[in-house]
């Protein structure tokens, strides 16, 4: 299936690491101009260097997004680049285990801007030229928003603000033709994944017990599959498909996971 997103410029934010570097590699593929917007110069140019050496095209944007003002230069900056803008993949955020019991305000606010507050912001600086190119958005959420996950208030918070902000955007860019959707994450490997069960008593029977429970397969979701389903959604073939929570995870979240 011809996806039709060649020489498309599409933000990727966090777009250098974990699910976001398997979507910049999934679109550069299919032909798009990727704009990977992330803190870390190095490993930005780390994975626009793999890009290119496939045939792939990408440039970088270093901003540190919980700084406001850093979300409308990296926009600024694009358009100065390339004068368009027709995607934008909201995708950076941590699971920073800011908990109820254990957290505070200070930490609670601070993982907000983390993890929502730019997605609005990128969303909001970048609509003049998504209204322009008639674009499309793609938020990347997690189960925890549904699930919920123990002792990470302000992530569970944040990925409810995905969700409801992907279901107002739908709504409200309806008049300009911007389709508005989810990618819903739940087990998939990533850096920050592996970081995180490192930290645990027993790391690999911990990881043996997560797996068993996702219905598919028993195994984690790839990063591929995810940026499949993102490339999809950002493209004309997805073009009645706007204001949905795609899960992408095996089954994990609505099926019975007693399931053998």
């Amino acid at each position: 299936m011809d996806l039709h997103l060649n020489d498309k410029v599409i933000i990727v934010t966090g777009g250098a690491r974990g699910i976001g570097e398997g979507i910049s590699k999934v679109l550069a593929a299919e032909g798009a101009i990727v704009v990977i917007v992330g803190r870390s110069a190095g490993n930005n140019d780390n994975t626009i260097a793999s890009i290119e050496a496939a045939g792939g095209k990408a440039v970088s944007v270093v901003a540190e997004l919980t700084d406001p003002e850093a979300c409308k230069r990296a926009v600024d900056e694009v358009m100065n680049q390339f004068g368009r803008i027709d995607g934008l993949v909201n995708n950076a955020g941590e699971n920073d285990g800011v908990g109820l019991e254990n957290g505070s305000y200070e930490g609670f606010m601070s993982s907000l801007h983390k993890n929502l507050v730019h997605y609005y912001l990128m969303a909001h600086h970048a609509l003049p030229a998504l209204k322009a190119s008639k674009g499309s958005i793609v938020n990347i959420g997690s189960k925890v928003a549904t699930t919920g996950q123990g002792g990470t208030s302000a992530y569970a918070a944040s990925n409810g603000g995905r969700n409801a902000l992907t279901r107002e955007w739908a709504v409200e860019l309806l008049p300009y033709g911007i389709r508005v959707n989810a990618v819903i994450v739940a087990e998939s490997w990533t850096p920050l994944y592996e970081k995180w069960i490192k930290t645990l008593h027993d790391p690999e029977a911990t990881l043996q017990k997560i797996t068993s429970k996702i219905p598919l397969e028993h195994r984690m979701t790839t990063t591929a599959e995810l940026a499949n389903t993102v490339a999809f959604l950002l493209s004309s073939q997805s073009s009645h498909t706007t204001g949905q929570l795609v899960y992408v995870d095996g089954g994990y979240t609505h099926l019975d996971r007693s399931i053998s």
